[in-house]
Parts: structure tokens; C-alpha cells; sequence
């Protein structure tokens, strides 16, 4: 068996982000070859991450990539907020931003091979349980981005029609604080709006009002629902004598995605 040097325990180490031991052991069990060795701490990392697979991932970051028309944004997943403030961590997550651009359609993004691939690797140097979350791409004539600076929530729109950059970031950071869940009442998910009207019924019921006067209370009810849930129809954060779709002017939203980390 050949020898096992410091500068080939050091260049696997500096390949992989592994401890000196687990280099050295490597090399040994692999007779020396580099690429054989990489494979081995591999396959001893995928069989550690399984076994902290069960450890809830409750922390993490958002990150966002910003190109010509179209913009992603992602969430990674880990055990801890120390993990998450780490420097290796952070920049994995914009690395797996960078890689969910390779998307080609608008919606939902699954996890690539090079996305799995990247956030195993800094598992591998952290050791601490780490998963991909969810993705979107959104395409349009405008997009807005906006990540708090905690790093933990972040907002996408599209637009269609003239805004400037301060209306803009101002509608990023609006959805962000105010969770919309679609761009009008008629977007409003009908078992959604089921529910509410269900839960406004039998709290109305409790009062004995004659049922005229219950069902003009339940469509209040509902109606406030919709325009608190709305984007359009709610009060804009900088101007609450506003509602959003009276600051757009003719301007249009095409899309908008909020991801708050966990949620």
C-alpha cells in the first residue's frame, strides 16, 4: 500500500471539508486512491444524514436569484439558528438559489441533483441535519425581491406595468408583513372561504337573530375575510388610507410568492 502523506490527508481534506482522521482513514481503506477515498466519505456522509434525517429542520434561510424577466427563490432547512447563521451554510443557500435558476417553467421547484448535491456537501462539513425545502420561479415584465435581513422570510412579485423601485420594494415588504394568500377575493381557495363562511354561521347562530339578518352578518364576515386575505384588496402598509390595487394604478400583479422559514 503506498504511503499515506500529509499533502494527500491535506488536498482530500480540502476536497471534501472532512476532519484530518476521516481523511487519513479514507485513504487508507482506499489504498491511497483520491477518488476512491472522496467516494468513501460520501457514502459515510449520506449514511450519517440518514440517521439524523428524523431531527426536525425547523431553522433555515431564504434566498432569491434575480435574472433577465424571471427570478427564483428557495428555502434550506436545518436543526438550528446557529447553523443557520453559519458562513458555509449561507453561502450553500444562495448556491442552491443560483442552481434553482436553471428552472424553465414558473411555479413550484423540486430538488435537482446539483441542489441535493449542495446541500449534502455542507451537511458533510456541519454535520448538522439539513433538507431543501421549497422553490418557486416566477417570470415577468417586472420582478420584485425582498429577503429580511434576518434571512428567515422573503417575498417574490411579478408585475405587468409601469412601478418604480420604491413602490416596488414597498409591495415586497407589504406581502411580506401581511400575508395575502392570492391577488384577488376570486383567488381565495373556495374551501377556504368554505371554512370561513362555515365558522361565521355558527358563530352568528349563538346570537338567535332571525336568519335574514344572520346571513347579511355571515357575508360581512366573509367578505372582510376576502379583503384581508386579498392583496388587492388590502390596505397598503405605507398608506393605509390605500389599497394595493388603488397604488398600482393600471399596473398589474401577475404573481407573488412569500416563504417564511418552517412555515
Amino acid at each position: 500500500m503506498p504511503e499515506i502523506t500529509a499533502a494527500m490527508v491535506k488536498a482530500l481534506r480540502d476536497k471534501t471539508g472532512q476532519g484530518m482522521m476521516e481523511c487519513k482513514k479514507a485513504l487508507t481503506e482506499s489504498d491511497g486512491d483520491v477518488e476512491a477515498a472522496v467516494d468513501l466519505l460520501r457514502k459515510r456522509g449520506m449514511a450519517s444524514a440518514a440517521s439524523k434525517a428524523d431531527r426536525a429542520a425547523t431553522e433555515g434561510l431564504v434566498a432569491v436569484h434575480v435574472g433577465d424577466g424571471a427570478a427564483v427563490m428557495i428555502e434550506v432547512l436545518c436543526e438550528t439558528d446557529f447553523c443557520a447563521r453559519n458562513d458555509e451554510f449561507k453561502a450553500m443557500v444562495q448556491q442552491v438559489a443560483d442552481l434553482a435558476a436553471a428552472a424553465d417553467a414558473d411555479g413550484p421547484i423540486d430538488a435537482s441533483e446539483p441542489i441535493t448535491a449542495a446541500v449534502q456537501a455542507c451537511f458533510n462539513k456541519i454535520g448538522e441535519n439539513m433538507r431543501y425545502g421549497r422553490g418557486v420561479r416566477i417570470s415577468a415584465p417586472t420582478i420584485g425581491h425582498y429577503v429580511h435581513h434576518n434571512g428567515k422570510v422573503g417575498v417574490l412579485i411579478g408585475i405587468d406595468g409601469d412601478v418604480d423601485d420604491d413602490l416596488l420594494l414597498g409591495l415586497c415588504m407589504h406581502i411580506a408583513m401581511a400575508e395575502p394568500m392570492a391577488i384577488t377575493p376570486e383567488e381565495v381557495p373556495a374551501d377556504v372561504v368554505e371554512r370561513e363562511r362555515r365558522v361565521a354561521m355558527e358563530a352568528a347562530a349563538e346570537t338567535g337573530k332571525p336568519a335574514p339578518i344572520l346571513e347579511k352578518i355571515v357575508e360581512g364576515k366573509v367578505r372582510k375575510f376576502l379583503a384581508d386575505r386579498a392583496l388587492m384588496e388590502q390596505a397598503y402598509i405605507r398608506d393605509e388610507k390605500k389599497k394595493i390595487k388603488q397604488v398600482l394604478g393600471p399596473a398589474k400583479v401577475t404573481a407573488f410568492a412569500r416563504f417564511a422559514v418552517g412555515k
